[in-house]
C-alpha cells in the first residue's frame, strides 16, 4: 500500500489508498454527522463549529473549472468561520512564471489549508511535499478522494448496512473509480468494474484493491462486459467518457465506449433496489434520461453531499490537525 505523504508531520488527503479502513470510515461518519447538524439548523452546534477556524484563510488552488468542488470547498470553509480564497489558473503563478516549490511555500505560509484541483498527480505530490499545511486533493488526473467519501456517504444514507452490496462501475478507468474502488472495498461493498477493451484500471490501484479484499472478504472483478457488471448490482455508477484535457480525442473515445451508455437494459438486470449515481456533470452518451432522472437515481443528493465530505475533511485535517480520533 502506498505510504502516507507527510511534510513537516502534516497529514494530507491525497487518495483513499493512503487511508486505513478506520480512517476512511471516520471521514464518512463525520460527514453524515455534520449534515445532521446543518439540516437540523442546530444554532448552538453551528456557532460552536463556526469558531473553529475563525480568522483563518483557506486557499482553493484550481487549475480546472468546477461547480460542486468550488461550492463545497468554499461552503466548508465558511462553516468553520474561515475565509475561502479562490485562486484560479489565471490568478496565480502556479508553475508558470514561478516554480511550484516557490508558489507552494508562499501560499502555505499564509493559509490554514489548500484545496488543490489540478491537472497531474505529480502536482499534488509536489504540493504535499513542500506545503506546511494540509493539501486536500480536490481532483487530479489520478485520484478524486472527496468524491469517494461523498459516494460512500450517499450509499450509507440510502441503504443503511452496506456490507455485501454490489457496486457496478460502467465507464472509463479514471480518477473517480481509482478512489471509489478502494473506498467501496474498505466498507465491504463488492465492486464490478466494466471498461471498454483496451482500457484497464491502474495496476497500482488493483494491487491495493487486492490487499483490501483479502483482508475483509469483499470482492472485486474487472471486466469489459457492462451487462455482466450490472447483473444483480445495487448501485450503478458512471462518469464522463471524455475527461477535461481529452477533448481532442472525443470522437475516438465515443467510438471506444459504444455500448457503455447505462440504460434500461442495465437496470433490467440489476438488483430490484438498484440506485444510479454520477459525480456530474453528466453527458447524454453516459446514461439515458430515463435512468438519470428515474426515481431510483440519487445523483442530486450525491452532489449535495460533496459539501459535508469537505466539511468532514477540514475538521479532521485542519481543525484537529490530522488526528482522526477526535
Amino acid at each position: 500500500m502506498p505510504s502516507k505523504i507527510l511534510s513537516n508531520s502534516v497529514r494530507h488527503l491525497i487518495s483513499i489508498s493512503e487511508l486505513s479502513n478506520k480512517e476512511f470510515e471516520t471521514l464518512v461518519t463525520k460527514a453524515i454527522a455534520f449534515k445532521k447538524i446543518i439540516k437540523e439548523d442546530s444554532k448552538s452546534d453551528i456557532l460552536k463549529n463556526h469558531q473553529k477556524l475563525l480568522g483563518k484563510t483557506v486557499a482553493l488552488v484550481f487549475s480546472k473549472r468546477s461547480t460542486r468542488t468550488r461550492i463545497s470547498s468554499e461552503g466548508a470553509s465558511a462553516f468553520f468561520g474561515a475565509q475561502p480564497m479562490f485562486l484560479g489558473k489565471d490568478d496565480i503563478q502556479l508553475g508558470v512564471n514561478e516554480s511550484l516549490y516557490d508558489t507552494t511555500k508562499v501560499i502555505s505560509s499564509m493559509v490554514s489549508t489548500i484545496f488543490a484541483r489540478v491537472n497531474s498527480h505529480k502536482e499534488i505530490q509536489e504540493l504535499a511535499k513542500h506545503s506546511s499545511v494540509p493539501i486536500i486533493n480536490s481532483l487530479c488526473d489520478t485520484y478524486h478522494p472527496l468524491q469517494a467519501i461523498t459516494d460512500i456517504m450517499t450509499i450509507k444514507e440510502t441503504f443503511g448496512n452496506v456490507e455485501g452490496l454490489k457496486l457496478a462501475w460502467i465507464g472509463d478507468a479514471n480518477n473517480v473509480i481509482n478512489d471509489l474502488l478502494i473506498a467501496a472495498l474498505r466498507v465491504g461493498i463488492n465492486v464490478s468494474v466494466a471498461t471498454p477493451a483496451g482500457i484497464e484500471i491502474d495496476p497500482k490501484v488493483v494491487l491495493v484493491a487486492e490487499e483490501i479484499a483479502a483482508g475483509n472478504g469483499a470482492s472485486y472483478e474487472l471486466t469489459h462486459d457492462p451487462l455482466a457488471a450490472a447483473k444483480d448490482a445495487n448501485i450503478l455508477v458512471t462518469d464522463t467518457f471524455v475527461s477535461m484535457g481529452e477533448e481532442a480525442q472525443t470522437e475516438a473515445k465515443l467510438k471506444q465506449f459504444a455500448g457503455f451508455q447505462i440504460s434500461k437494459e442495465h437496470t433490467g438486470v440489476a438488483a430490484p433496489n438498484w440506485k444510479f449515481m454520477h459525480c456530474l456533470p453528466r453527458h447524454h452518451e453516459e446514461v439515458t434520461d430515463d435512468v438519470f432522472y428515474h426515481e431510483n437515481s440519487i445523483v442530486f443528493p450525491e452532489a449535495e453531499n460533496r459539501l459535508y465530505a469537505a466539511i468532514s475533511v477540514l475538521d479532521t485535517l485542519v481543525v484537529n490537525k490530522g488526528d482522526f480520533s477526535k
